[in-house]
């Protein structure tokens, strides 16, 4: 008598490239939660230092070191899901050795480098409506602050029409990177040690200050940051809902002096005031976590790991009525991986 043997469905294959980075980490480490059935390879964000296309790299993680495949060497091409979580310069590099494959993998894009794209769909699963179809070769996942923003204000409009807002963030020094978190934690010894000050990534003092824009060598200004929030939060709140959603809201960016998550402050002016009870109906989310005034009020270190957005320290404007205030945190980098794990998903089932 034989028997059949019934082989198991082939594994999909993702490769994360910058998986040596902040936000690699935290896409990796997210998928590995959600137990998603895919052999992920991880490929680091810099070429080795010797000559040649070396087959791996060496790097350290957080237990042990963790070998990974130079851009060189790897074979982003064989791979049914590329998430690009570098920089930009390393994104448009792995787009070119993957531009000719067949079939092409879907490109999950956390950089913004393939955004200006024609064939790229931005994304933010965590705020867009049911049955929504944005699938493409390349799915570019929105800014986390536009995220963040755009799911506060789509829940509160249920709780009425809103007339105005004006929203100043927050930004920590982890969207620029381990770079970013260096340069602050050395600013600091600097200071205490009376010692000059590195600048390479802000050219300013960001330890112990607040910056509304930062030195003019600087590789990236604020303003194109602002600029870039300013532009996905348009998006996302005109497909989060096409019948009269949340009205864009006035925006600044401001860098503080902190390591992880950002915190919003935001101002809501509504048609007519809905009151508390209705407020915290609106915000009812599986994503939203609201605090009231019985609770410890959210902050960006108290909220690290946790997904989704935070809201707390909720209060009337006593000078307009109709008016509040609202206290919002989120972990940016947990904010990205939870929109990409979804889009993945999407590509999986």
């Amino acid at each position: 008598m034989t028997h059949a043997h019934r082989s198991s469905p082939r594994r999909a294959s993702i490769a994360i490239v910058g998986g040596d980075t902040l936000l690699g980490k935290e896409v990796q480490e997210l998928l590995d939660a959600r137990k998603i059935p895919a052999n992920i390879q991880l490929v680091a964000s810099f070429e080795p230092e010797v000559a040649g296309k070396a087959a791996s790299i060496l790097a350290i993680g957080a237990e042990e070191p963790i070998v990974m495949s130079s851009i060189e060497a790897a074979d982003l091409g064989a791979a049914q899901i590329v998430i690009l979580a570098a920089s930009k310069e390393t994104g448009h590099k792995a787009y070119e050795k993957i531009r000719g494959a067949k079939p092409a993998p879907v490109v999950i894009d956390l950089t913004g480098a393939l955004e200006d794209l024609a064939e790229s769909r931005l994304r933010a699963p965590m705020v867009e409506p049911a049955g929504f179809d944005a699938k493409g070769p390349i799915q570019t996942v929105a800014h986390p602050a536009a995220i963040s923003i755009a799911l506060l204000l789509t829940q509160l409009q249920k709780a009425g029409s809103i007339r105005r807002s004006v929203i100043e963030i927050f930004e920590p020094v982890s969207e620029r990177g381990k770079a970013g978190i260096d340069e602050l934690q050395k600013q600091a010894v600097a200071l205490l040690s009376f010692k000059p000050l590195p600048k390479t990534v802000f050219d300013a003092q960001i330890s112990f200050n607040m910056l509304s824009q930062y030195g003019s060598e600087a590789p990236l200004s604020l303003e194109e940051i602002e600029l870039k929030i300013d532009r996905h939060l348009a998006s996302l709140l005109a497909t989060s809902d096409k019948d009269g959603g949340a009205p864009m809201p006035s925006l600044r960016l401001m860098q503080a002096p902190v390591f992880h998550g950002y915190s919003v402050c935001a101002w809501i002016e509504f048609e007519e005031n809905p009151e508390m009870d209705r407020i915290f109906q609106a915000l009812g989310s599986s994503h939203i976590d609201v605090r009231t005034a019985d609770h410890e009020p959210p902050t960006n270190v108290g909220v690290a790991g946790q997904g989704g957005i935070t809201v707390g320290s909720i209060a009337q404007d006593r000078n307009q009525p109709r008016a509040w205030w609202f206290w919002m945190v989120a972990d940016n980098l947990q904010i990205v991986a939870e929109n990409a794990g979804e889009v993945v998903r999407e590509y999986l089932e």
